[in-house]
């Protein structure tokens, strides 16, 4: 059986190699090596490659390394040969400070071979976690990834999932029948829609593999090579417009549309978009230059933060301040999502994620308060005293301890429990006197008051003035979140 055989429904990895690579770049090393194993009729299959096709290609002329499982040669599977060839692409990768790209298709560990096996996935997690926040790590998971296998994915900056046919999970259906007499199908266990969704774990969510491999090189057009390196500049192009945004603080609105506003037209590419959706994180571009976007959502949950916005925003910001990208922040934040399931599942120690990882970037930092920034959300979404470059608002903005409503009810419980219809007049009189929207320029909390239609100008012109700031270099790792 050869590594370079196909069938018609699994394609086999040198075809996904060439969809992935600038014609002819493709460089192999390893195509010969096999497994040495002679137990359990493995004597009789032993293809070329060991279920992997590895080296280097070039992506829009950068040298990246690549591995890409078979599954047409033994099922794909793991031993310590396949491993070592895994690893290989890595140590190389590493030396060089260039990006790897995964492809995953895996029948998982290769059983005949035990605890050798094991071992090789233990040599690819430490090689993970030794790049991370060195060079860009992309999984694109395009087939089965099941049992250990799904770690590697788990440490990398980005993992793309193909929803045709890519399922992930620790254990798959028939153990968990045996365990928990729970009947579960492939997709409803671990396909992309759950990843994308629920767990969190998948970034970016392809119709098919061909998607999926477009989508990796879309990723690497906005990350560096490496620390070190620079990021990829694009030409420059005109945002679509700054889009409106009601008066009516509690009304909703798409706070997609402001960002489209901000930053190049057609340059936004949006990562888990579809899990914890008050809070949206995007690679986008400003002048051609790449950076990061975090932003909450007012259509969801009001824009509060909770602890999976908390968590995804928080890998976000720490991938972007490893990659040199810097952040751009649009405020309109009630606060943190109140109640018990909240608190009891440690929206303290998990909202304290977030403010960690923006109090340690050190790319710069630009945010805007578009509507509102109350109490501990304000300061956790990039204020100034956590380490902001430039913090600006739209007129009319408000930043308190806690929205005016709230403030009343605290402060003037037994004076509206008296009289009920002072309470509209007390929470008009609060506004007026404790959230003037002027005061926090008047003490810098906030540099400028500004045009909304200004916004993409002042961000570009003041990260235009921040780019010395970038130390291009090692900052810290990519911690999973």
């Amino acid at each position: 059986m050869s590594a370079t055989s196909t069938t018609a429904t699994r394609p086999d990895a040198r075809a996904r190699i060439d969809a992935v690579a600038d014609p002819g770049s493709f460089i192999e090393f390893g195509s010969t090596a096999r497994h040495q194993t002679t137990a359990f009729g493995l004597d009789a299959k032993r293809p070329d490659g060991d279920g992997v096709v590895t080296g280097t290609v070039g992506i829009d002329g950068r040298t990246v390394g690549l591995f890409a499982q078979d599954p047409t040669a033994l099922g794909g599977s793991l031993g310590p040969v396949h491993a070592q060839k895994i690893a290989m692409v890595m140590d190389r990768a590493a030396r060089a400070r260039t990006p790897v790209i995964g492809l995953l298709d895996s029948g998982g560990a290769r059983i005949q071979e035990g605890i050798a096996s094991l071992d090789g996935y233990g040599k690819i997690f430490f090689r993970n976690v030794r790049a991370s926040g060195r060079i860009p790590q992309i999984s694109v998971v395009l087939g089965p990834c099941a049992g250990g296998a799904v770690y590697s994915p788990a440490l990398t900056d980005i993992v793309i999932m193909a929803r045709d046919r890519a399922h992930m999970f620790v254990t798959g259906p028939r153990v968990v029948k045996a365990v928990t007499f729970e009947d579960v199908s492939l997709g409803d266990l671990g396909g992309a829609d759950v990843h994308s969704t629920t767990s969190g774990v998948a970034h970016l969510v392809a119709d098919d593999t061909d998607d999926a491999l477009a989508l990796a090189r879309q990723v690497l057009g906005y990350l560096p090579s490496s620390a070190w390196d620079d990021l990829p500049l694009a030409p420059p192009r005109p945002p679509s417009g700054t889009a409106a945004v009601p008066d009516d603080h509690r009304q909703p609105y798409d706070v997609r549309d402001v960002i489209r506003g901000v930053v190049d037209a057609d340059s936004v590419l949006e990562l888990s978009a579809g899990h914890a959706r008050n809070l949206v994180t995007a690679f986008a571009r400003i002048d051609g230059s790449p950076v990061g976007v975090v932003a909450n959502q007012p259509s969801v949950l009001a824009g509060c933060l909770d602890i999976a916005a908390s968590e995804k925003g928080a890998r976000f910001v720490r991938m972007c301040d490893a990659f040199g990208l810097p952040l751009v922040v649009l405020v309109d934040v009630p606060g943190f999502l109140p109640g018990t399931g909240q608190e009891s599942s440690g929206i303290i120690r998990k909202g304290a994620k977030l403010l960690y990882a923006f109090a340690e970037a050190t790319v710069p930092r630009v945010s805007v308060i578009l509507r509102k920034a109350f109490g501990g959300a304000y300061i956790v979404m990039n204020s100034r005293e956590i380490g902001a470059d430039a913090v600006f608002s739209w007129p009319g903005a408000e930043i308190a301890v806690m929205g005016a409503e709230g403030a009343v009810d605290v402060l003037h419980r037994k004076a509206i429990a008296a009289d009920p219809s002072s309470r509209a007049q007390l929470v008009e009189d609060y506004r007026a006197q404790a959230m003037r929207p002027d005061r926090p320029a008047e003490i810098l909390s906030v540099d400028e008051i500004i045009d909304p239609a200004d916004t993409r100008s002042v961000v570009a012109g003041t990260l235009a003035a921040l780019r010395g700031a970038i130390e291009p270099g090692f900052r810290h790792d990519n911690l999973p979140q």
